[in-house]
């Protein structure tokens, strides 16, 4: 379960300026065939965050669907939680790559939160370059840091309802259960039906039927339809 171990190790080390200046930073959509990637910076000042919001959150990876859509409503919601969200387009991840584009859209979503933290948790093993604040790193932060945990479940329900909406425009894909992860479902309607203005070009299963001699995949891509997001 998350708690406020990193935040206040942090604070006593004299790294941020209390408890309403540090940001847990998480992304969702790193692995999928289509749609944006979703980056989401969440503050929590523990002072006022009621027991009754922080035991709604975790890792939004353990939450089922009502229970995620609960939490987020509760953060939404609670004056103790500052958060902002941002995304890098099917665009720019097929220009500049997963990874990059990961980063892009972690730099947007610290700059949405309008003032800067002074210190960011990153959830995973890497900074993004000039995110605009110092910031460490927590492998599996979303299972253990209060504030990364929220803005896993900000962007994980962002992007759901996102995909969800483009679902309905584009149906025989099952977007709205796959998210546009490389599922059979997916995969098959990607053959049959081929790809749509949404579908991340540079992910091999896409840009096979784009270009079955086609470029080489781009520095960073995951594996097609790779899940770590």
């Amino acid at each position: 379960m998350p708690s406020f171990q990193f935040e206040l190790s942090c604070e006593a080390r004299g790294m941020a300026g209390g408890a309403t200046r540090i940001a847990g930073i998480d992304e969702v959509g790193r692995g999928p065939l289509a749609g944006p990637v979703v980056a989401a910076a969440a503050v929590i000042d523990r002072t006022r965050a009621k027991r009754s919001l922080l035991r709604l959150i975790d890792d939004s990876k353990k939450l089922d669907l009502e229970k995620r859509e609960t939490a987020y409503a509760a953060i939404v919601a609670s004056e103790a939680v500052k958060f902002a969200v941002a995304e890098a387009s099917v665009e720019e991840i097929d220009r500049l790559n997963i990874l990059q584009a990961t980063f892009l859209a972690m730099r947007r979503a610290v700059q949405a939160l309008g003032e800067a933290p002074l210190l960011a948790l990153v959830d995973g093993n890497k900074v993004p370059p000039e995110l605009g604040c110092p910031a460490e790193t927590i492998v599996g932060g979303d299972g253990q840091s209060y504030s990364i945990a929220a803005a896993s479940i900000v962007a994980k329900v962002t992007r759901d309802r996102q995909m969800a909406t483009l679902a309905a425009s584009f149906p025989g894909y099952g977007w709205e259960t796959n998210r546009g992860y490389g599922s059979v479902q997916h995969l098959e309607a990607l053959k049959l039906l081929g790809p749509t203005p949404h579908h991340r070009r540079s992910f091999a299963p896409v840009r096979v039927l784009v270009w079955p001699d086609g470029p080489a995949r781009s520095n960073g891509e995951p594996e097609a339809g790779s899940s770590n997001a």
